[in-house]
């Protein structure tokens, strides 16, 4: 308490001992002295006194950072409104007249301190919660970059190319970017690019390839006219990917880095490219840059139609291109830097930062969704499927929480994140070739085999993912749904042959909804189901193929079922 009368000061005292530890002040010097020693909860101010007024105090009080947030009650024997204005203008919390009473004094003194304890438990809470969100962001821009790179590997492996293009192709960009920076080469356009969505989106840039037929896309010769006209539709049909799951989601700025990049990194910039014979500075940035990048990589790399060049001819290739084929300003940087490409090896990654993202898990849904649908794609699945497994999943979990048995073993789980992993579940489809996924007609036994070895496929591949994060929630879900949704009941299912609840409720969950999926829609080999069709072949399945508890639950929400079918 600051205050010149040194009555007050000893009423104020005796009626806050016992109760408060309470220091006294004659004047405001004095006050500033003991703040180089203390730093109270809260300071009774009067306004009234000689030398430095409760005003001045307060000024000086809110311009150091040390009491800038220590709260300040006036005391005065004015009743002015226009004062108190005053003095709350100048971070006065709340004001007293003289003379004050016990109880008053006391209410007021409790009020504020209370407030100010609630606004630092509120402050450590939001400094912990950023912590908290930080660290999230960290683990899934992690995931999300492993999944991306995996994806990208499996194009990759279709293609027959020599691994580690991704990477090398994203370390190229990185470089070529940050050179033409150096040299002020197109800066205004740069500048207004975030460059690590550009590098990381760069990785689908030849996702197309996953619509390419094997037959194709593996040749180990030289493609004919009419293959080539089809191995050109790659970019078309990567932009066609990328633009369906722009659709389904509002995080849209590394997509669109990624439909740019698989769309025009095979235009020239004399117009003889394509798939739409763009000319000079029509083709965007991005393409250009990838462009040289692409072709780089591709020349000085083995193939299955032609032997690494060395660097020195494949610098020569992209110089004789200058103009025709590539940006002129492009390739002067790049003959300027041609040794550090030279350098370059798929073990130098590119340094990505991540996200500043108050619900992070909401960046990985784009990652997420192109994975789907290419699985979709490689699968023959009718579009939708992936938000139909997703809605299916969320009336059958809702449904198990009325029942205690089934409540505990999800309450651990965040329903979100498991929501989003299951559209891993096919993952391992990726690696089973096109004639055995999209044949019309019944599988012979060795093709069935080969179908099998899917879930294998796909656990291998998420544990891949998982060597390059630290821990992840959402891929150990997603390894329990790749590997076990087509395990059975009574133990005759695969890959593991588990049987009954030592099958993870994961794999439980998912076998009774891609069940009704693939019984209610068109797939290669034949004709949907009606409804009622498959919810008796779920009915018959159950306590053999399926859970008979999940089945029991399954059954007193079918009717949801049908309706998001027929949505």
């Amino acid at each position: 308490m600051v205050d010149d009368d040194i009555t007050n000061l000893n009423v104020a005292r005796n009626n806050l001992a016992g109760k408060y530890n309470i220091l006294t002040a004659p004047s405001g010097e004095k006050l500033f002295t003991l703040l180089e020693k203390t730093s109270p909860d809260l300071i009774l101010l009067d306004i009234e006194m000689p030398e430095m007024d409760g005003y001045e105090v307060i000024k000086r009080l809110k311009r150091s950072g040390k009491t800038a947030r220590i709260p300040v009650i006036f005391l005065t024997a004015k009743i002015d409104p226009e004062n108190e204005v005053r003095g709350l203008n100048l971070g006065a919390v709340d004001y007293i007249t003289k003379p004050f009473s016990k109880e008053l004094l006391l209410t007021r003194i409790n009020l504020h301190i209370l407030v100010e304890k609630q606004k630092k438990e509120l402050m450590k809470y939001n400094l912990d919660l950023k912590g908290e969100v930080d660290k999230k962001t960290t683990t899934v821009f992690e995931l999300q970059n492993a999944i991306l790179k995996t994806v990208a590997e499996l194009v990759e492996c279709r293609d027959s190319v020599t691994g580690g293009h991704i990477e090398r192709t994203q370390n190229y960009l990185k470089m070529l970017v940050e050179l033409l920076l150096e040299h002020d080469v197109y800066t205004d356009e740069l500048l207004t690019w975030d460059i690590h969505l550009l590098v990381m989106s760069s990785q689908l840039h030849d996702v197309g390839k996953i619509s390419i037929k094997d037959n194709i896309l593996m040749k180990t010769g030289l493609l004919t006219h009419e293959e080539f006209e089809e191995m050109k539709k790659h970019t078309l049909f990567g932009v066609e990917i990328i633009k369906k799951i722009e659709e389904s989601t509002t995080e849209n700025e590394f997509l669109s880095y990624a439909e740019i990049l698989a769309g025009s990194h095979h235009e020239k910039w004399d117009g003889s490219g394509y798939p739409y014979g763009l000319k000079g500075s029509d083709i965007p940035l991005q393409g250009r840059l990838m462009a040289i990048v692409d072709v780089y990589d591709a020349l000085t790399n083995d193939r299955p139609y032609k032997r690494a060049n060395s660097h020195e001819d494949a610098v020569q290739i992209i110089r004789n291109g200058q103009g025709t084929h590539f940006d002129p300003l492009l390739v002067e940087v790049f003959l300027k830097h041609e040794n550090d490409f030279k350098e370059i090896t798929a073990d130098k990654l590119p340094f990505i930062d991540g996200f500043d993202e108050h619900q992070p898990y909401g960046k990985m849904r784009p990652t997420l969704k192109v994975i789907a649908n290419l699985v979709d794609l490689r699968g023959g699945m009718e579009s939708g499927y992936t938000e139909r497994m997703r809605h299916y999943l969320e009336i059958l979990i809702s449904a198990m929480m009325n029942y205690n048995h089934y409540w505990k073993a999800i309450a651990s789980w965040d329903i979100d994140i498991f929501l989003m992993s299951a559209q891993l579940h096919d993952l391992g489809k990726m690696a089973i070739a096109d004639q055995i996924l999209n044949k019309r007609g019944k599988l012979t036994p060795e093709e069935f085999e080969g179908v099998k070895t899917h879930t294998d496929f796909g656990i291998k591949i998420i544990q891949q993912i998982k060597e390059n994060v630290n821990d992840s929630t959402a891929l150990r879900h997603a390894e329990a749904m790749a590997g076990c949704h087509h395990e059975k009941w009574d133990g005759t299912g695969y890959p593991f042959g588990l049987k009954g609840e030592n099958i993870p409720l994961q794999g439980r969950l998912m076998a009774i909804v891609d069940v009704y999926d693939a019984l209610t829609t068109n797939r290669p080999q034949r004709e949907k189901m009606q409804h009622k069709e498959a919810v008796e072949v779920i009915i018959n399945g159950s306590g053999t193929h399926f859970d008979p508890e999940l089945v029991r639950i399954f059954l007193e929400c079918e009717s949801e079922f049908e309706r998001a079918l027929n949505e």
